[in-house]
């Protein structure tokens, strides 16, 4: 059976199973653009909002965490979340990245495996029991400064190893950072925990919405943290039939949102330059659907190689993502050189838009 409402088909094999068939992929990116980019909010309100928030130390012109926060935070500027994270209800820990995520969300993470410490990883839990807070220099001092090969085939300090091994499991959390630098703290181990099965939930919960509308193949496939019992497809279908998760068919491509967030407003007529790895932008294959180009990060492809730039943030532009932008600060002064997938916009309007999100990045990076 199928039904016409508000131009969208609805389309059901029975109540258990509805599917939204939207046929105007101009809406699609109205939805994904409003869901993401919604009302700057306060830095706390923020990242609940967006449940998740994606870090990377390049700083070009900032890092990765202030580049997302700054469009959605009021009066944001580099380096405000490292500043006042101590005071927020935060924690940092990898969900399908590394980044920074509310305390309730980091908690449907663990508890990771806590067992089969080595001899190293047990004398630095105890030291920082001991201690308390901890700057992984200092930690040398009581465990040596013995170094390893880390993943990227470098040299590491086996000490610092140990603290971002003990931080995973859960058993050590980040409590502040000093110039960049993880400064670590003991953490309890909770007396009480979430079963598999409600974390399982919560998360795929949490990963639809900070994707939605996410392709369905791409969330059934996603590499996230989670239970080793979960079982993304069959919780997704189980989600989609409670009705807790909206079906959305594009082009013939299936779109899966939290239901209740259908009803969005149309995106600002306004410039922002996104980061790399912005919600909106983070999903490459969603972004090409989207907007019909491929984007891709080369800051780690041969200069030769670049078809764009070293750190090329994509151009939104209304609803169309329609070229990117590179930013740098030489000498107090902010430099902008931009490209396009297509014709640059010649009207006043997306001039004088371009010319604000100018103004809003130099106040940003405090130029």
């Amino acid at each position: 059976m199928c039904w016409n409402i508000g131009g969208a088909t609805i389309w059901s094999r029975g109540w258990d199973n509805i599917s939204i068939v939207i046929d105007d992929i101009h809406r699609l990116r109205a939805h994904a653009i409003s869901n993401s980019l919604f009302r700057a909010a306060t830095l706390d309100a923020a990242i609940k909002r967006l449940g998740f928030v994606q870090a990377d130390p390049i700083r070009s012109p900032a890092t990765a965490q202030d580049l997302i926060l700054r469009q959605r935070v009021k009066g944001y500027r580099v380096g405000d979340l490292e500043r006042r994270y101590a005071s927020l209800d935060l924690e940092e820990d990898y969900l399908y990245a590394y980044g920074f995520l509310p305390r309730a969300n980091w908690q449907l993470l663990h508890p990771r495996n806590t067992t089969g410490l080595n001899k190293l990883e047990k004398k630095v839990l105890d030291v920082v029991r001991e201690y308390g807070d901890m700057h992984p220099r200092e930690l040398e001092e009581h465990c040596g400064a013995e170094r390893v090969i880390n993943a990227w085939g470098g040299y590491s300090k086996a000490t610092t190893r140990a603290l971002e091994d003990l931080h995973h499991r859960g058993l050590l959390r980040v409590a502040r950072r000093e110039k960049g630098i993880r400064i670590y703290a003991p953490i309890p181990l909770a007396s009480e925990t979430l079963s598999p099965e409600v974390r399982s939930r919560k998360l795929i919960m949490l990963v639809t919405n900070i994707f939605a509308p996410a392709p369905q193949k791409n969330l059934q496939s996603l590499r996230f943290s989670r239970p080793e019992s979960c079982n993304t497809r069959a919780i997704l279908d189980e989600l989609m039939q409670s009705g807790k998760i909206v079906r959305h068919v594009v082009n013939g491509n299936a779109y899966l949102s939290p239901a209740g967030i259908e009803k969005l407003q149309e995106p600002q007529r306004e410039v922002r330059f996104l980061a790399p790895f912005d919600p909106l932008v983070w999903d490459r294959e969603r972004f090409e659907l989207l907007w019909d180009w491929n984007y891709r990060f080369e800051a780690y492809t041969p200069v030769s190689k670049r078809v764009r730039g070293y750190y090329a943030m994509p151009l939104l532009w209304c609803n169309n993502i329609i070229g990117w932008a590179n930013v740098s600060v030489t000498e107090g002064s902010m430099n902008v050189e931009l490209g396009f997938n297509g014709k640059r916009p010649k009207d006043s309007e997306f001039k004088m838009e371009l010319q604000k999100e100018m103004e809003r990045m130099k106040y940003f990076l405090r130029v």
